[in-house]
């Protein structure tokens, strides 16, 4: 995510357990070690973030390294955790799970509140396999989100101030890889994902090797080649917000490619046409 306070690159390498952040203005590189699966970050108001590790949900303070727990995981962390997250326009944290075992679909999409009381997490949507692509339409009157085993991206209207989500509708769906498919024959499943200007939805196609550009009913527009098989999250960045970070994977894959994709597990960018749009934050807990 492209921090809009502190106007960084952050971003989380899940199995190290580590958070990591770019400051392009001084060509600076940090990164911290969590202790546990680190599945996404969000930004806060004040230029903290909260992230939400395996055992639940914390409030990190790059300045000194500070963890504060907020909520403890809503699930058995030795089969399920946290994955794909996002802010909503009303300043709550979306954050989904992964149910490792993949079947039965039992993940679900979380949303944190936090005011009155103590934090408090509430089930958005379940049934779910590996839930990623969190994001909201620029008026903020949708949320996308996806299931990237099911090969299918949903969505639903967002009713605000007061947050009400409507039923979840299927918006595009992908033909998943058949037995003995070939890779380069395979356009991938749904990952990570973010929303540009025009309002249209930019999926990461993990082992597709490209990123999908969709509009809001779901149509192809535009299909953007990669030199990595496995994209994982696009995001919007720079002071003009047409900088497209990229992240990708290269935990398990085969040894042949990557050899072949030296580039695997960087963090890739490029220039876009159309800006994104800025990351809504979470007011300091």
């Amino acid at each position: 995510m492209w921090h809009p306070v502190s106007q960084q690159l952050y971003w989380c390498d899940i199995p190290a357990g580590q958070l990591h952040r770019w400051d392009p203005r001084h060509q600076a590189h940090e990164h911290w070690s969590l202790g546990t699966d680190t599945a996404c970050c969000a930004p806060v108001a004040d230029g903290s973030l909260l992230l939400a590790l395996r055992t639940g949900i914390v409030h990190f303070n790059p300045a000194d390294g500070t963890v504060t727990p907020l909520v403890h995981a809503p699930y058995d962390t030795a089969v399920e955790r946290f994955n794909d997250g996002k802010v909503d326009p009303m300043g709550r944290f979306w954050v989904g799970t992964i149910y490792e075992p993949r079947q039965p679909p039992l993940a679900r999409v979380h949303r944190l509140s936090m005011g009155r009381g103590p934090a408090r997490l509430e089930t958005m949507a379940e049934g779910v396999t590996v839930s990623n692509g969190l994001a909201f339409s620029p008026d903020g009157r949708t949320v996308y989100r996806s299931d990237t085993t099911s090969h299918r991206i949903w969505r639903a209207g967002l009713a605000t101030p007061n947050g009400e989500v409507g039923s979840w509708d299927l918006m595009a769906a992908f033909e998943p890889r058949r037995e003995g498919q070939a890779l380069a024959d395979y356009g991938g499943r749904p990952d990570g994902a973010a929303v540009d200007r025009e309002g249209c939805y930019w999926a990461a196609m993990f082992e597709g090797q490209r990123l999908v550009r969709l509009s809001p009913t779901g149509e192809l527009l535009q299909s953007v080649d990669l030199p990595v098989r496995c994209p994982t999250m696009p995001c919007f960045g720079g002071d003009d917000l047409r900088t497209l970070y990229v992240t990708t994977a290269r935990d398990k894959r085969p040894e042949d490619e990557l050899q072949a994709q030296p580039w695997a597990g960087c963090v890739l960018q490029a220039r876009v046409e159309v800006p994104g749009m800025p990351l809504h934050c979470v007011l300091p807990p």
